[in-house]
């Protein structure tokens, strides 16, 4: 969509805004994350040493929520698609699973490397 005026611009953030509520009422794992955000960021602001420090905790915790937000965009699709098992949906889920799984890891990894050097 081409924002053309004020009138996109705050159809655009109703739509995101609409996206964040269904992330939080549909999906436990999202609302999960959001708790632990919730408690990391503050602390990541707090033992970041510099600003880029501070960046990066912060930035990490939220890649995660955006692949988590991504992963259930991609099973929310898939379960529109059909609920009778296939491979090719199966395999998409667990690409998203696993998209989500390595942005736990880099987050992992950042904060640890930030807090234990």
């Amino acid at each position: 969509m081409k924002l053309r005026g004020p009138a996109d611009l705050w159809q655009a953030w109703v739509w995101s805004y609409k996206g964040l509520r269904a992330a939080l009422k549909y999906e436990a794992a999202f609302r999960s994350e959001v708790v632990g955000a919730i408690i990391a960021i503050p602390v990541g602001l707090w033992l970041g040493e510099t600003n880029v420090e501070r960046a990066l905790l912060v930035g990490c915790v939220l890649v995660v929520l955006i692949v988590e937000m991504l992963n259930s965009a991609i099973e929310t699709t898939v379960d529109r698609v059909g609920k009778d098992h296939h491979k090719l949906s199966g395999r998409a889920k667990d690409m998203g699973s696993g998209a989500v799984f390595l942005s736990l890891v880099l987050a992992a990894v950042t904060w640890a490397i930030i807090l234990f050097t």
